[in-house]
């Protein structure tokens, strides 16, 4: 039975999926990994990967490969999102997911996928499992660089999906709107506005255009989300089974994304669970979570969110394993 990896390079975290398909053609999930590397570290203002973020994704690309070897991986798909699509030495990120790759499979290497690639790749890991509601769902994808917005029906059983009807990568992530607008620590109110105004211009944009009106269930995913899932619940410690599926009212987002940015990255850290690679650019994320939230109460009647640990590294390996070569 295969074992397949997928890894994906985002703008703040790089992550590990690596599952194995049973004779019952079920799915044995081996490991999932997160770890910080901000390889977004200045791209916004300098157009360059930074030597310190680059030396840092290449030593925990390094350890999830030896992990794939231990685990007999036998395919392997690595994604760069957000901050690899323009730099201007994006090779000398290329160079590194080649040499460490290739100790898996002889050639491999990253690639850089559209945001419309990334919003397809995504949606369908997201609601891949998502049993509590059927019908069209809009699924946000929110991280470091950008954030992609997808809508469509629900992903099916024998793996394919009833209809995409819409998918927008806005270039806003949580580390790109706080490198650009949330200077402070924690962020003052003039800064808070001038955000919530950046955020705001991407999100009509998305909303004049996408069909969200047909949307009856709205999904989250990616760190913040449920990172603030995992502060509405009251968590002690990041628990992924009890946040996977959670519903959380808008009221409650509402009020953690607002305390949060009235705090330092070091009250947010006391404050429950909290990655320390995220405390300091979750500002960002909450200002745009607090405007997608806005939009969605002035357009219809929908009052809370599911949050998903599924996303694109589980729409990564669905196609690896049903991959013909």
């Amino acid at each position: 039975m295969p074992v397949v990896a997928a890894v994906d390079c985002g703008t703040n975290s790089i992550r590990l999926l690596i599952v194995k398909r049973l004779a019952d053609d079920t799915v044995q999930e081996i490991s999932r990994r997160m770890e910080i590397n901000r390889l977004g570290q200045g791209v916004d203002e300098t157009g360059r990967f930074h030597p310190d973020a680059l030396a840092r994704t290449q030593k925990i690309l390094a350890s999830y490969v030896d992990e794939m070897i231990d685990a007999g991986v036998r395919r392997v798909r690595m994604v760069a999102t957000s901050a690899s699509r323009d730099v201007e030495n994006r090779e000398e990120f290329f160079e590194i997911a080649r040499k460490e790759l290739g100790r898996v499979i002889p050639g491999a290497e990253a690639e850089v996928i559209s945001g419309q690639q990334e919003a397809r790749l995504s949606f369908a890991g997201a609601v891949s499992d998502c049993t509590s509601a059927d019908g069209s769902f809009g699924v946000v994808d929110l991280g470091g660089g950008s954030t992609e917005i997808v809508v469509g029906d629900k992903y099916q059983a024998d793996g394919s999906v009833s209809g995409v009807d819409g998918a927008m990568s806005l270039n806003i992530g949580c580390v790109r709107l706080t490198e650009r607008c949330l200077h402070s620590k924690p962020p003052t109110e003039a800064e808070v506005t001038e955000a919530r105004a950046v955020a705001g211009e991407y999100l009509d944009k998305a909303f004049d255009i996408l069909p969200l009106d047909k949307v009856e269930t709205w999904v989250g995913l990616a760190g913040t989300f449920t990172t603030i899932a995992a502060l509405v619940l009251g968590l002690k410690e990041y628990d992924p089974e009890k946040i996977h599926q959670s519903h959380i009212s808008f009221d409650d987002v509402k009020e953690v994304t607002s305390k949060l940015l009235t705090q330092t990255p070091d009250e947010r850290m006391e404050g429950g669970p909290m990655h320390a690679g995220r405390a300091d650019i979750i500002g960002g994320g909450c200002v745009i979570i607090q405007e997608l939230v806005k939009r969605i109460e002035a357009n219809s009647d929908i009052t809370e969110m599911v949050i998903s640990e599924r996303d694109i590294l589980d729409g990564m390996v669905h196609d690896l394993l049903h991959r013909r070569s």
